[in-house]
């Protein structure tokens, strides 16, 4: 019994977490545009129809989902396609340089540009090195993410070279710790990044397997 209960649970958990995740994008992504769309499909006949066991209601708002969706999706595209042409590309850079110049929304804007940028860029190291780091205190180790170089100012404080390491946590490997440490304080292995995460989701369930060792630059 015990047996089958695991089995059933390893095949569950996966389906149930990949819905959880798609749920809260499909939330996510609606959400500021539900309450038009819904009001305008209200006015609509689709009110006084029956789809099986779903109410008007929650056809309604099933309905306004899928259409923001597919209507993100062609903008997206849409935006894609404008973006390649020279002339929008030149608006572009002016609403660039304007949002840069305004106060507070600059801030949000650059912070928001440059995490994009850099997660797309062709930095090829980033996340790419897995280390054993000592945390949360010296005899202890985890699991961490080689991110890059740590700011100078910060380097400069210890007079010391150090290395930004993002140590994500178990076992939602989105949120976690941005640590920096000193180069001859992490040991770095020989281990897949998304064996890594494997090993940090499954809570040390699932162990990794060998993988070519990569240098950090």
């Amino acid at each position: 019994m015990k047996k089958y209960f695991f089995t059933g649970l390893v095949t569950l958990l996966p389906l149930t977490i990949t819905i959880a995740v798609t749920v809260f994008l499909v939330n996510f992504l609606t959400k500021p545009f539900i309450g038009l769309v819904s009001h305008f499909l209200s006015l609509t006949k689709l009110q006084s129809y029956q789809f099986y066991f779903l109410t008007p209601e929650q056809l309604i708002r099933y309905g306004s989902k899928f259409l923001i969706l597919v209507g993100l999706f062609l903008f997206t595209i849409l935006l894609g396609v404008i973006a390649r042409w020279v002339i929008f590309k030149f608006l572009f850079g002016i609403s660039d340089k304007i949002l840069h110049r305004i106060p507070l929304v600059n801030k949000v804007y650059k912070t928001t540009q440059d995490i994009i940028k850099n997660l797309f860029s062709s930095d090829k190291n980033s996340f790419k090195q897995v280390v054993m780091v000592p945390f949360p205190f010296e005899k202890s180790y985890s699991i961490g993410l080689v991110a890059r170089e740590s700011p100078h100012s910060c380097e400069k404080a210890l007079n010391s070279e150090l290395v930004s390491v993002f140590v994500p946590t178990t076992p939602n490997p989105t949120t976690g710790f941005i640590l920096m440490f000193k180069k001859e304080d992490l040991i770095f292995l020989d281990i897949k990044t998304e064996d890594a995460i494997k090993y940090i989701v499954s809570c040390g369930v699932i162990v990794p397997e060998k993988a070519p060792e990569l240098e950090v630059k």
